[in-house]
């Protein structure tokens, strides 16, 4: 301690300084919080068995077509931001979709799904709209932009997830959450996302749950049973009445038949 004189001092605190710089700028690695599971992927097949569906086919059509503009959008950020953290963010992105996109051409392969080679027109006038700005709003474009498609296909890629009878599709969705959940993460903390401005989510579904929809059934066949059976009475007094009028007519048709015609004398 006594070796260290006041210039030897202000170099390690400078050293510490940059240190902990360089920590904040650059994304945390990927590490399980403690307690929190990490989806065993492993445990999923990968043998292109079982029926692909309609949003099966969609799911590996719009993962090939994230990676084809996030990528370049990633690299636009590294060159054109003036801020390291979103330099860093957009590093991060466009590395990892690099991976994805190699997973989802390998699964398009095996199930014979064809993908397109180029952005969709969206994609497009996004990557122009980055092209055209500058400094702090090319933050937002990209940030915004992002952040906006990241939001759209997370609940469908969820729903293949929860769905799909393939086992390549199942496998390809729950890789895909991953690398979605983490971009998500990484565009937030850029600090430029608006949440107040994200679309609200819609209103639960109104109808009843199978428990409540069996309670309703019940409680509409026992006040049918509950009405007939007040009515029952109701019925039973009119028919006697009916069929007692009945024998009485009949009664009184037969009397008038047997009555004997008396002859004058």
């Amino acid at each position: 301690m006594r070796g260290i004189g006041s210039i030897g001092w202000r170099r390690l605190c400078g050293i510490a300084v940059c240190s902990v710089s360089l920590l904040l700028a650059s994304p945390v690695p990927a590490r399980a919080e403690p307690n929190v599971p990490v989806p065993p992927n492993e445990l999923i097949s990968d043998d292109g068995e079982g029926r692909l569906s309609a949003a099966d086919r969609d799911l590996v059509v719009k993962v090939r077509l994230a990676g084809l503009w996030e990528i370049p959008a990633g690299q636009m950020a590294q060159q054109k931001s003036q801020d390291p953290r979103i330099r860093e963010i957009g590093r991060e992105i466009a590395a990892q979709h690099q991976v994805l996109d190699a997973l989802d051409r390998a699964a398009a392969k095996k199930l014979g799904i064809v993908v397109p080679k180029t952005p969709n027109s969206d994609q497009q006038g996004w990557l122009a709209e980055m092209r055209d700005a500058e400094g702090a709003e090319f933050d937002e474009i990209y940030i915004d932009r992002l952040r906006a498609a990241h939001g759209k296909i997370f609940p469908a890629i969820g729903t293949v997830r929860a769905t799909t009878r393939n086992d390549t599709v199942r496998k390809l969705a729950q890789q895909a959450n991953q690398f979605v959940v983490t971009h998500m993460t990484l565009l937030e903390s850029s600090g430029i996302v608006d949440f107040a401005a994200l679309p609200t989510a819609p209103n639960p579904a109104a109808a009843p749950s199978s428990a409540a929809a069996t309670a309703a059934r019940q409680l509409a066949g026992a006040n049918q049973t509950a009405t007939s059976t007040t009515n029952l009475p109701v019925v039973l007094l009119a028919l006697a009445t009916g069929l007692g009028m009945g024998v009485f007519a009949t009664l009184r048709m037969a009397g008038k038949r047997r009555r004997p015609h008396y002859g004058r004398r």
